[in-house]
């Protein structure tokens, strides 16, 4: 029954756009009907009838792709970034491995997979991944995404929207463990399975059998494993690997202002959420501290190197800082209060990503950054997660606190000790300590002097238009990038789009590999020869390129590409302490995976910015966005790249896109 229904399910979401869809709702961007209005308290954002977890059990694995279609869909991500010789190199290795030792590793893993049912093949090799890096979680993993600002202009003061922002975090994380927040599913039919009636009856269907009632309906739920790490988590530095620590007993916010630390509690003995103007009161006071900035901010150590951070955080352990460590630890989120007004949406990104290293934990699972002109934004760390249970908290913090936020301008602080309440945590160092905080501080000040962001508006069209010429809005997207990037440097390079997997059981991501021979062939046209081609012509690559894309997605939202296979092969001939295969020594498997172009879309209500730097020294971190009518871009760059360039290059392959759409010729 369940190979049948997953034949079924991959089917059903072959149909045009679902894959898409479903890459979308594995970030929690489409609207909610919770119908909760019967018991609604302050206490929680809403009631879900279908309890949280109810369908993790019942979620489809992971599947491991066949080892001849990994090789295939590999040689033709190779191709277009390969001359001839190389390319013939490459496949050389590739059919050898096929047929020698990935053979045997292919199937080892999916013995271990078998004895592993309950988790994915790629969960365990992934948070080794990320743990065991060792390089600054600052600029190499954290991303940032900024909020919307509350539409009642009034709203965004500071105090107001940070007091909002905490209550409504408090209340999402009791929805949660109460087992009262709507599970995330993707509704291909909301009429039929985003319904009262469909979610009473679907409550009694056991949890091991839950995922095929809600296909039968032609909605599938998303894996919510990673959600319990939301709160009371930290990545705890180590030697050689970090660990990842989560205490739920904690009841205590961390606010760190002017890079001093501060925490007081936000969920009282019971359980409770502490009355908001309480929380008010206590927030108000930090901010009207007087206390200076310390000459040794303790924060600025968590952007360090992750060995260099380790043997610190064990001298100040030693130094007798042991209990306050914890209480960072343990806390339920880290809010970061700045004293600064943001001037653009280029200073909110530096801001957001990485900020002066001082008023930071980044090491903490997510941080609230809330600016002294209320802007506000999450980064957060990645190891424990991907970013789809923080988008969903963030779309449900930006709704509760603009639809029903708890504190008003006009509001008053309770009447409280909150000298007595608020704790600013002093650390004991001696001058090993300082002396490392000080080169920490050099370190961090040194690594983001490098960085530049730009951003660019496409205001000419948009998903709009693009689907009415039955095109695939990502794919034109991410074609004006190769395009862009052609006309700039004059030529195809690595290429990298995540994709989530949340469909399956404990599914990470996989990556979809936008520089194709169609994407190539196309840029080409544009490019450099734009008059020797009619505008049918150039309409008939772009819809190439766009139907290409999105079979890209749809394999890629299916666990069907080939970059986690090669990774969880290689990660275990190298746990075995096996030689590498040839197909892994290969100059062009260490090119592709040199993501010169790393992406990543992201379109929500929330959300006005996103953004990460690049992931390796010669290439750009683009995060974009495409709206009804506009397409919006925010990359970053070190001094090896000219991000400026790069945007007019992306935004002028728009323009004749868009030009030949109108049925035009190019001049």
């Amino acid at each position: 029954m369940a190979n049948l229904l997953s034949m079924q399910y991959l089917i059903s979401l072959r149909k045009p756009g679902n894959l898409t869809n479903l890459r979308t709702a594995a970030l929690g961007i489409r609207k909610r009907n919770y119908n909760s209005k019967k018991g609604e308290s302050s206490e929680y954002l809403h009631r879900s009838v279908v309890p949280s977890m109810h369908y993790q059990k019942s979620l489809p694995r992971l599947p491991i792709p066949k080892l001849e279609d990994t090789i295939r869909r590999y040689l033709a991500a190779q191709r277009p970034v390969l001359d001839d010789e190389q390319f013939k190199t490459t496949e050389k290795h590739a059919h050898d491995f096929q047929n020698g030792m990935g053979k045997q590793l292919h199937e080892e893993l999916v013995a271990q997979d078998k004895n592993n049912k309950h988790t994915s093949y790629i969960s365990g090799p992934w948070f080794d991944m990320y743990l065991s890096a060792r390089d600054s979680v600052v600029l190499n993993f954290n991303p940032f995404m900024s909020f919307n600002p509350d539409p009642k202009m009034e709203n965004n003061d500071q105090l107001v929207r940070a007091t909002n922002v905490v209550c409504s975090a408090v209340r999402f994380m009791k929805t949660l463990r109460a087992g009262l927040l709507e599970p995330e599913v993707f509704h291909l039919n909301p009429a039929k399975s985003d319904t009262d009636s469909f979610k009473k009856f679907i409550r009694w269907v056991p949890s091991s059998l839950s995922w095929y009632g809600a296909y039968m309906v032609n909605a599938y739920p998303l894996d919510m494993s990673q959600y319990f790490r939301l709160f009371n988590s930290t990545r705890i530095p180590k030697q050689g690997r970090d660990e990842l620590f989560t205490d739920e007993r904690g009841r205590h916010l961390l606010v760190m202002r002017k890079g001093n630390m501060y925490v007081f509690d936000i969920v009282d003995r019971d359980g409770n959420l502490v009355s908001p103007a309480e929380i008010q009161s206590h927030l108000k006071y930090i901010l009207s501290d007087q206390t200076p900035a310390p000459a040794f901010p303790l924060g600025v150590l968590t952007s360090e190197n992750r060995d260099t951070w380790a043997g610190l955080r064990e001298k100040l352990i030693a130094a007798g800082n042991s209990e306050d460590l914890q209480v960072v630890d343990s806390a339920l989120f880290c809010l970061s209060l700045d004293d600064e007004s943001m001037k653009d949406h280029i200073h909110i990104s530096h801001n957001m990503l990485h900020g002066d290293g001082c008023n930071r934990w980044y090491d903490k699972s997510f941080s609230v950054i809330l600016t002294k002109d209320g802007q506000a934004a999450i980064n957060f760390e990645h190891s424990w997660g991907d970013g789809v249970a923080v988008l969903r908290f963030q779309n449900e913090i930006f709704k509760d606190t603009t639809e029903k936020p708890l504190i008003h301008p006009g509001s008053a602080p309770a009447a409280v000790d909150s000298a007595s309440a608020v704790r600013r945590l002093q650390f004991k160092l001696n001058s090993e300590l300082e002396n490392g905080i000080k080169k920490a501080k050099e370190n961090f000040d040194s690594a983001v002097s490098k960085l530049t962001i730009d951003a660019m508006e496409f205001k000419k069209g948009g998903k709009e238009q693009l689907k009415k010429s039955k095109l695939s809005p990502d794919a034109i997207v991410q074609l004006a990038f190769q395009m862009g990037f052609l006309r700039q440097y004059g030529q195809t390079v690595a290429t990298y789009e995540s994709c989530s997997t949340a469909a399956f059981k404990h599914g990470r991501t996989e990556t979809i590999r936008p520089a194709t021979i169609h994407t190539a062939k196309c840029a080409h046209a544009f490019v450099h020869q734009p008059g020797k081609h009619s505008v049918e012509q150039l309409q008939g690559m772009l819809s190439e390129c766009s139907k290409y894309h999105g079979q890209l997605t749809k394999e890629a939202a299916m666990g069907q590409g080939f970059d986690r296979h090669l990774f969880a092969m290689r990660y275990l001939a190298n746990s075995k302490g096996q030689a590498l295969h040839s197909l892994y020594t290969d100059p062009a498997y260490a090119a592709i995976n040199h993501n010169i172009l790393s992406t990543s879309t992201l379109t929500s209500p929330a959300v006005s910015l996103g953004g990460f730097a690049p992931v390796v020294p010669d290439g750009f971190g683009v995060g974009y966005g495409v709206h009804d009518d506009w397409i919006g871009c925010n990359v970053s760059s070190y001094p090896a790249r000219n991000v400026h360039e790069f945007l007019q290059c992306v935004h002028k392959s728009l323009e004749d896109i868009f030009t030949v759409l109108e049925g035009k010729a190019l001049s």
